[in-house]
């Protein structure tokens, strides 16, 4: 274990090889000074701040509206919801494929960026990583709502049972379930994981016996010995390379959901990487929409820096790109192609009775972020968490038109029907947001928000004692 002189002796001042005087964090900082800060939100006397208990308050009342539109859909069915023929996924499957690609975000930085050793995903990975479980709950939630008998859900996996009453694999709805669930069990052991080291240290810092007692449990037994940091980084390593193919898979499987049918304005083979980048460019804006709250309200600007902002801003403006290339080659194609009805399609999108909502996400999709070409607007927050908060709502605009606005105007106009939404439509899209919000009120409650092992690998990797060889050298203070 490090002792407390020598935490002191390593101080943060190398500034960063390849940007100059624009280092990961901010220089004068100490093991110690890093651990306190850190752990002191969870354990520190008066944590339980005025703006937590409101915020999660209001979280809480979303989620009691969620609680009661779902026991209502249980006792009514779907009808209560906007839904109809030929609208028959509505806001159910909208939300469903936006949940999921927020949490595409936190799987990129916490495992991708691991295996190409990317330092600067050292801030903010904890976080992601709790994002893409909250998300994936939330997700999760919405195929088996929509089904209207959820209670009748376990039909989609293949249990033995008596009778032989097989999943039909042909459904994407099956395929959503193995993905899905595949993705929130790497993504649930991979957080995990690399709490094991966090808990031991607020374990060991902790006064009340009873947070010993359950951070004790969390860590398993960690003593810091070089045997547990042996199997840590092979465990975090392997985790990581079976959840980096998930970034991908995930989301194809869900474009999957579209691109098999041959309903105009879905079938396409451009959907899966389209799917992809629109994913990791909603789930980045999501982080920079937690993030910059996060670093003002607990002033962990030392922390998480402005170039950490940068970098983010610039991956969102890389996946904007790809994802206004793929509505440009998508409508090219319509027309292109001769198809009269694809071409019917997207004219209904451009000057139908929802060109309205199509313009909006064009506008919040691609013309705003263009302004993250500049520095300036890249590292100030304000502005840049405004972007990202109109390209969270652009993306759910997106899903939208994809689903509704292609199923209201198919082949026959006989079949042509608008889709309204009701309120219970809307209530069941607020209370999952208050769920996703509440869970992450207490993730940032009860556990570190940042990793500190990470972040004092980083104090000596930027410190006047030179980088070390390890991934993690220095075990967390006792």
């Amino acid at each position: 274990m490090a002792s407390e002189g020598s935490e002191k002796s390593v101080v943060a001042v190398r500034p960063d090889p390849l940007h100059g005087a624009d280092p990961l964090l901010a220089p004068g900082q100490t093991l110690g000074s890093v651990t306190e800060k850190i752990s002191s939100i969870v354990i520190g006397k008066g944590n339980t701040t005025p703006g937590w208990i409101f915020g999660a308050f209001i979280s809480f009342c979303l989620l009691m509206l969620l609680n009661t539109v779902i026991t209502l859909l249980a006792i009514k069915g779907v009808g209560i919801w906007g839904i109809n023929i030929p609208v028959a996924w509505g806001f159910a499957i909208t939300n469903f494929v936006w949940w999921i690609g927020i949490g595409h975000a936190g799987t990129l930085i916490s495992a991708f960026l691991l295996l190409l050793h990317q330092k600067w995903r050292t801030s903010i990975n904890r976080f992601a990583e709790a994002m893409t479980i909250f998300a994936v709950m939330c997700a999760g939630m919405f195929p088996l709502l929509h089904m209207g008998r959820p209670w009748l859900f376990y039909y989609l996996l293949p249990y033995p049972n008596p009778m032989w009453l097989w999943p039909q694999f042909r459904s994407p709805l099956v395929w959503d379930v193995f993905a899905v669930s595949t993705y929130f069990t790497v993504s649930l052991l991979f957080w995990f994981v690399g709490l094991i080291p966090d808990m031991a240290t607020l374990r060991d810092r902790a006064t009340s016996r009873i947070k010993k007692l359950v951070y004790g449990i969390g860590s398993m037994g960690w003593r810091g010995s070089a045997s547990h940091w042996a199997r840590y980084e092979f465990a975090s390593i392997l985790l990581a390379g079976l959840a980096t193919p998930l970034v991908v898979s995930v989301h194809t499987v869900v474009s999957f959901d579209f691109t098999i049918a041959i309903v105009p304005g879905w079938h396409s083979t451009i959907f899966p990487p389209y799917f992809v980048a629109g994913a990791i460019y909603s789930g980045f804006a999501m982080v920079l929409t937690l993030a910059i709250p996060l670093r003002k309200y607990y002033h962990l600007e030392k922390m998480v820096t402005e170039r950490h902002l940068d970098i983010m801003a610039k991956v969102m403006l890389a996946t904007g790109i790809i994802v206004a290339y793929s509505y440009v080659m998508e409508m090219f194609m319509a027309f292109y192609s001769a198809n009269q009805y694809e071409r019917a399609q997207f004219v209904e999108r451009m000057t139908g009775q929802y060109a309205f909502v199509f313009w909006t996400l064009i506008t919040f999709n691609l013309v705003l972020p263009q302004f993250l070409w500049w520095r300036k607007v890249r590292r100030h927050e304000l502005a840049l968490f405004l972007i990202s908060l109109v390209i969270n709502i652009g993306m759910w605009l997106e899903r939208f038109v994809i689903i509704v606005v292609s199923l209201h105007h198919e082949y026959e106009p006989s079949k042509w029907f608008m889709f309204f939404p009701t309120r219970w439509d809307w209530a069941t899209f607020a209370g999952t947001i208050g769920m996703f919000f509440l869970l992450f009120y207490l993730f940032i409650r009860f556990l570190p928000m940042i990793s500190i092992v990470e972040m004092r690998t980083l104090v000596h990797e930027t410190s006047e004692t030179g980088p070390h060889t390890s991934l993690y050298p220095v075990p967390p203070e006792a």
